[in-house]
């Protein structure tokens, strides 16, 4: 499949590092504020409540907005929802840079994680639309290392330039910074990304609702239930929020029934190889959204490191993962491949909680476990998001883009609201001593075993969903189950 203008190597190069800047620019700004807290709290007396909201805003709008961002790609070109995502995105991080109060932070920052919604989505629909064979799985890699590397550079580039001061602009250039690279992205967007069509379809608005208040009432207690204590209100939503699903899901059916554009084909999910593949990978990105969270606490409050070591420590985990992509496009196709990347993860979590449960807590003896960790998470990644991406037509690649990137960030918010705030409570007990490290260090051994259960878990699913040989075939062969359940949407 070509790009449409220009389909010679040099051209998709391009088009695919213009669409990786959304996804790493959206990642980062997940990270990167977290290191700017305290000074957001020293410059403008924001509460604590204000700066959850900084931080939980973003989150929530962006989760919220994944799929309608998806499906906006499909309605008006997802050419032009990605400069619009990344135009939107600039704004919001020049008004973050600028904010004179909490207020009109918090504003900001839920307006930057919509436009965060908007643009993350366009890349795997674009890498779906003009990428196909080894090209795609190439680019595939690359995207994940695009989102794994974003993560960590946040963090890592947050302390850095807190900790410069540039300019005595502090906590705001960590937002600022966003302008120039927005800018740059928006105009490559322009030059390098194919024109897009007419119009082909209209948004489904009834669906936009009920989504959005289905993933508010999930992700607003997650991200915001554990720091306020769990109130009722926070279980009350996680409650409700089943029945919010099913409405979605019967609204959903009813559009398609009647001939409608939906805002998600529901019966994709139907698929074996799509539902499994999206268990194992919500399960398995979930592990690495705790440690992301985890990691931090422990060596930073735990070990006393700072904030720009505890993020450098990680840099073994980006590395090896951007690795797995290369590797799974050289390896021979094999449907135990997910699986094996799953188990190589439970077993580095597995060995760094036998590490830390025998006094092995520092830097040392982890950094050769997080590079097995991410080379485990990368092969897991690319290999099954290519043989997911693989069983359904181009056409719906707003869905899969729309709906993985969804659950794995309802998973990564389910993760650490649950086990980071094991991590948290255990760490608290006892008397820590030596900048808590002997405490820390129990709490991370038993956050790391629990991380390890769920990577088994994932390699579960991962194995369900390369078992039926008949849709793996049919990517490059006869149809089989997988396109006969497609030619019934």
């Amino acid at each position: 499949m070509g790009t449409g203008t220009g389909d010679g190597i040099g051209h998709r190069g391009r088009l695919l590092g213009v669409l990786l800047i959304g996804p790493f620019m959206a990642q980062a700004d997940v990270t990167i504020v977290n290191v700017a807290t305290p000074s957001i709290h020293a410059g403008l007396g924001a509460s604590g409540a204000a700066l959850q909201l900084v931080v939980g805003g973003y989150l929530i709008a962006l989760a919220m907005l994944l799929i309608t961002g998806a499906r906006l790609g499909q309605a008006f070109g997802y050419r032009r929802a990605f400069v619009a995502g990344v135009s939107l995105f600039s704004l919001a991080s020049l008004a973050c840079g600028l904010a004179p109060d909490p207020a009109v932070l918090v504003v900001a920052r839920v307006l930057q994680g919509a436009a965060a919604g908007v643009m993350f989505p366009q890349t795997l629909t674009g890498i779906q639309l003009h990428f196909s064979g080894a090209d795609r799985v190439r680019a595939i890699a690359r995207y994940a290392l695009a989102l794994s590397a974003g993560a960590v550079s946040g963090q890592v580039l947050g302390g850095l330039l807190v900790s410069a001061d540039v300019a005595g602009l502090g906590w705001r250039s960590v937002f600022l910074i966003n302008v120039p690279v927005g800018v740059t992205a928006a105009v490559a967007a322009l030059r390098w990304l194919p024109a897009d069509g007419r119009n082909r379809s209209r948004l489904d608005l009834a669906g936009v609702a009920l989504l959005s208040v289905t993933v508010l009432l999930i992700v607003i207690p997650l991200t915001l239930g554990s720091q306020a204590g769990w109130p009722a209100w926070s279980w009350a939503c996680l409650v409700v929020s089943p029945a919010a699903a099913v409405a979605f899901i019967a609204a959903e059916r009813l559009v398609a029934a009647r001939g409608g554009v939906p805002l998600l084909h529901v019966r994709l999910l139907s698929i074996p190889v799509v539902r499994w593949s999206l268990a194992a990978l919500m399960t398995a990105t979930c592990t690495y959204y705790v440690l992301l969270f985890t990691v931090a606490q422990y060596l930073q409050g735990g070990l006393g490191r700072s904030p720009v070591e505890s993020g450098l420590t990680l840099v073994p985990w980006v590395a090896a993962f951007g690795l797995a992509g290369q590797l799974v496009r050289r390896l021979p196709a094999s449907r135990w491949l997910p699986a094996v990347g799953c188990l190589l993860l439970a077993a580095a979590y597995a060995a760094m909680s036998g590490a830390l449960f025998a006094g092995q807590g520092g830097e040392a003896p982890l950094t050769p476990l997080f590079a097995v960790g991410g080379l485990g998470l990368g092969i897991n990644f690319a290999a099954l998001t290519g043989r997911m991406t693989g069983a359904v037509p181009a056409r719906h690649a707003p869905d899969i883009s729309g709906v993985s990137a969804t659950l794995m960030s309802i998973g990564g918010s389910i993760g650490v609201a649950a086990i980071g705030s094991l991590y948290l409570a255990l760490a608290r007990t006892g008397t820590p001593t030596a900048h808590g490290a002997p405490t820390a260090t129990h709490a991370f051994a038993v956050t790391t075993a629990t991380l390890a259960g769920l990577g088994l878990l994932a390699a579960l699913a991962a194995r369900r969903a390369t078992r039926p040989a008949a849709a793996l075939a049919a990517q490059a062969h006869a149809p089989g189950e997988a396109e006969r359940e497609m030619a019934a949407l």
